[in-house]
């Protein structure tokens, strides 16, 4: 385990005559590369976050609810008092117009047991394909937040990894050079003047 005196702050950027060519690259090398990847990172993850908060809240514009009908018996029956309980959906065929006339149908969530022509309620797009009820603002913000940051840390490693592995080649350099320098001058100090 290496002893290790107090940390002190911009020890690299300080004057000392023991200092390499290699400890001066090595330090614009770590500015560098931290500013960079900042930068990436912040730059990253706001353009992911807001092209994902952009692209739900067109969906949201888009997106519209139209009244479907069930085109059989949804499966299932309803609770034993009469009354079908809330928590017992399941999948059923229905079918609905969409705005420009045409003709679909697909499988929606509905109520078990619920009669045929029983009417539900399913999202469509601009050509009436079935989609996903949208997010609200608050969930796509959340989800553009938790997007944008996952693609900010991911973009940010690049140039840390790049960083270090110039870090590693330079430490690397600096032990060969240290290594020919104790073979030129090791064997003098064994030496008594005499």
């Amino acid at each position: 385990m290496a002893l290790r005196g107090p940390k002190v702050w911009l020890w690299r950027w300080r004057r000392n005559p023991l200092k390499r060519r290699a400890d001066r690259v090595e330090a614009w090398v770590v500015l560098g590369v931290w500013t960079l990847t900042v930068l990436v990172g912040v730059l990253a993850g706001t353009t992911v976050s807001r092209s994902v908060e952009d692209g739900l809240a067109r969906e949201r514009v888009e997106w519209r609810p139209l009244v479907a009908r069930l085109a059989e018996k949804a499966p299932g029956r309803a609770s034993g008092n009469g009354s079908v309980s809330r928590t017992e959906h399941v999948w059923a065929q229905a079918r609905w117009t969409a705005a420009d006339g045409s003709s679909h149908s697909g499988q929606v969530r509905a109520l078990a047991g619920s009669a045929a022509g029983t009417p539900v309620t399913v999202w469509t797009d601009r050509d009436g394909r079935q989609v996903n009820r949208p997010v609200t603002e608050t969930q796509a913000r959340v989800r553009a937040v938790l997007i944008g940051g996952v693609a900010g840390f991911l973009t940010a490693a690049v140039p840390l990894a790049g960083g270090r592995a110039v870090r590693r080649r330079l430490e690397r350099r600096r032990i060969d050079q240290w290594d020919a320098e104790w073979s030129r001058f090791g064997p003098l100090w064994g030496r008594t003047a005499g």
